[in-house]
């Protein structure tokens, strides 16, 4: 056989099967919903291959915070940097992912600005797959964050009490947690029209519940209205379950608290989501 002809062979192969599939005459089975989400978290998953910027959230932002407010505090508020980071580092991990689920909502915002969503509306998959899809391939962002903060915690000297199995269980129920939280800012995503109004919205929410948390310092040294709102702020929960699980001392109450409001937050704004979804 020529040269020419192991060519053309070649390329009826893929001809052939694709006659072969047509002539069968049955409609291929749809995509389950558990393939469709997948196949669209790998989506999200190859945007940041194709686009390695996005990484430097997940990075850069953690490892500035954490040593940021280690050596800057560390001497004043605990006596020295080793003493405040054993405290600080499981409330700098839970801000930095708190920090990246605004970017779901971005996300899907300019989605819906380029267009991307009205196709795949039109494909016969099931709906929420595309934003399931969307926070499942965040949930490498949010792990990627977690261990970068962990990393750099036991390099300058955070020791957890809790051990390996500690550390894994406070870095899944923050996981746990920020993915149901995500669904508020895919929300958001939805209802404002440009990217920069997620970021201002997401950006003008985060950052006080965060700080005005027990990420930084112990709630009882603030005055008793500030207390107030940290006790109800749903952050310090989140904090306190993570804290507890890295130090092996396990808050039940605090653990409880953070899958009950995960489960919560999927359900509530996970509906609303996608009804708004629906209507657009």
């Amino acid at each position: 056989m020529t040269a020419t002809q192991t060519i053309e062979a070649e390329a009826r192969e893929p001809n052939q099967a694709l006659r072969d599939v047509l002539a069968d005459g049955s409609r291929p089975a749809p995509a389950s919903a558990f393939a469709a989400s997948f196949a669209f978290g790998w989506r999200a998953m190859l945007k940041i291959k194709h686009d390695t910027e996005q990484l430097i959230d997940v990075t850069v932002f953690p490892v500035i915070m954490t040593l940021m407010f280690t050596f800057l505090f560390g001497g004043a508020l605990s006596g020295s940097p080793d003493e405040y980071v054993q405290y600080l580092l499981p409330g700098i991990l839970v801000m930095s992912v708190m920090v990246i689920t605004m970017y779901t909502g971005m996300g899907v915002n300019v989605d819906i600005a380029k267009g991307v969503f009205d196709r795949i509306r039109t494909l016969p998959i099931w709906r929420p797959s595309a934003l399931v899809g969307a926070l499942l391939g965040d949930v490498f962002r949010y792990t990627a964050a977690s261990a970068t903060v962990v990393v750099v915690g036991l390099l300058i000297g955070f020791r957890p009490a809790g051990g390996v199995l500690g550390v894994l269980a406070g870095v899944a129920l923050l996981v746990v947690f920020a993915f149901g939280f995500s669904w508020i800012w895919t929300m958001f995503g939805l209802l404002l029209r440009t990217e920069k109004a997620v970021m201002g919205v997401s950006s003008m929410v985060l950052f006080p519940s965060t700080f005005l948390s027990n990420v930084l310092v112990e709630p009882g040294t603030m005055p008793g209205w500030l207390q107030a709102f940290v006790d109800v702020n749903p952050v310090t929960h989140v904090v306190a379950a993570v804290r507890s699980a890295m130090h092996g001392t396990w808050d039940t109450g605090a653990i409880a608290w953070t899958l009950g409001a995960a489960v919560v937050l999927t359900a509530v704004f996970g509906a609303v989501t996608m009804r708004l979804y629906n209507r657009r």
